[in-house]
């Protein structure tokens, strides 16, 4: 248990999921030692950050799932009837599940995940589990047949009655896909969490106050960076620019301050593409004005800081980022449950609509390389304004 504690520990450095002790311990006791060779294998292969961390939780998920559903560790390769129980224990038919609760996750299993804190996903007033998301299952099986892969396995995913299996059960369970934030952090609503960055009447801006303001500001002036890249980011990503024009189009408007920002590997690029966005503005003196007040010349540029006020090397984790922007919506008077980091990548599209930019202008500073995805937050900002929905006055 202690070797694996130790390799876990090594792990971290480059898989920031793991770190800390209390998840070391939890992977330890889920995780065979085949399975961390595995995840070692694949770290050395240079599988990218945010992947790497992907497969990590589904595969811990699938151990304790297996565990508590069959008493036994995953086989490997995996069979047919195995792979269709994960299917069968987490998407079904809710009607079905009120009158008889034996459909779907038996309960005992559900229990057991909980006590694990494998299993999120809280019982509604009626005292009855929604099914998964269709598109978890479906990353997961994917996770559990890349395993598979990598230790030169064959499972039996792509099976006939697996793929049948799975087309069924998705059609039965499929339910509209959930915005990751209920609600997008747009500009009238960064306005008042950029305010309890300000301080009080008695005291100025506290440390952890200049680092959430530009987190916040970067975060979405930077095209709505993903929580991961915000926690990722580095001080050598950053290029001090020319001031630039307010008004491109009139070059005797005032002059704002410029940053480029590199954003390396991310979720749907590779470090070696060219995908840098520009900084403009407000962003750029509140990036400046926190990594003045912190003294950071290098390494990560949105660091922990503990309770009091100390500042730490190690860089924010991509959880800590949303829990910043859940306790600034809590202090603006805000439902955290409303929103999560995403909503500033939303927000950002959402007022580009608003403001009727281009989207192939916002996709450029989003990165969004989906057309689709894009159109989605633009098509919901335009709703109220057609005019085909007028047609009857």
């Amino acid at each position: 248990m202690r070797d694996k504690i130790e390799t876990l520990d090594t792990l971290s450095a480059i898989l920031p999921a793991l770190a800390g002790s209390d998840r070391a311990e939890q992977l330890a006791r889920l995780l065979t030692d085949e399975d961390i060779d595995t995840l070692r294998h694949l770290a050395r292969e240079g599988m990218g950050e945010n992947s790497l961390r992907a497969l990590t939780s589904d595969f811990s998920y699938l151990e304790g799932w297996c565990l508590a559903a069959t008493g036994s560790p995953l086989p490997w390769p995996a069979p047919a009837p195995l792979i269709l129980k994960f299917i069968a224990h987490h998407l079904w038919d809710s009607e079905k599940k009120m009158s008889d609760p034996s459909h779907g996750m038996p309960d005992h299993v559900a229990r057991a995940l909980e006590a694990q804190k494998l299993l999120r996903t809280q019982k509604k007033s009626e005292n009855l589990r929604p099914p998964h998301a269709p598109a978890t299952v479906q990353r997961r099986l994917a996770s559990w047949s890349t395993l598979h892969r990598w230790r030169g396995l064959t499972g039996d995913f792509s099976a006939a009655e697996v793929r049948s299996a799975m087309r069924l059960a998705v059609r039965v369970a499929d339910r509209p896909r959930a915005r990751k934030s209920r609600k997008a952090i747009t500009a009238d609503c960064l306005e008042l969490l950029l305010a309890t960055c300000d301080g009080t009447d008695y005291a100025a801006p506290s440390l952890m106050d200049i680092r959430d303001r530009a987190l916040l500001l970067v975060g979405f002036a930077s095209g709505g960076r993903r929580r991961s890249e915000l926690s990722g980011m580095r001080f050598g990503q950053i290029t001090w620019e020319a001031f630039l024009p307010l008004d491109p189009s009139d070059p005797e408007s005032d002059l704002l301050p410029a940053a480029s920002l590199r954003l390396g590997r991310t979720k749907t690029e590779e470090s070696s593409d060219d995908n840098s966005v520009l900084l403009i503005g407000r962003s750029v003196d509140a990036l400046k004005a926190w990594l003045e007040a912190a003294r950071i010349q290098d390494g990560a540029v949105f660091r922990a800081i503990d309770q009091w006020g100390n500042l730490k090397t190690r860089a924010l984790t991509p959880q800590s980022v949303n829990a910043i922007v859940k306790k600034r919506c809590a202090l603006a008077g805000l439902d955290p449950q409303d929103f999560s980091a995403h909503g500033l990548r939303s927000g950002f599209l959402t007022e580009a609509a608003n403001r009727d930019i281009p989207i192939q202008d916002a996709m450029l500073q989003s990165r969004h390389r989906s057309l689709a995805q894009a159109s989605s937050y633009y098509s919901d900002a335009g709703r109220s304004r057609r005019r085909s929905a007028r047609l009857l006055g």
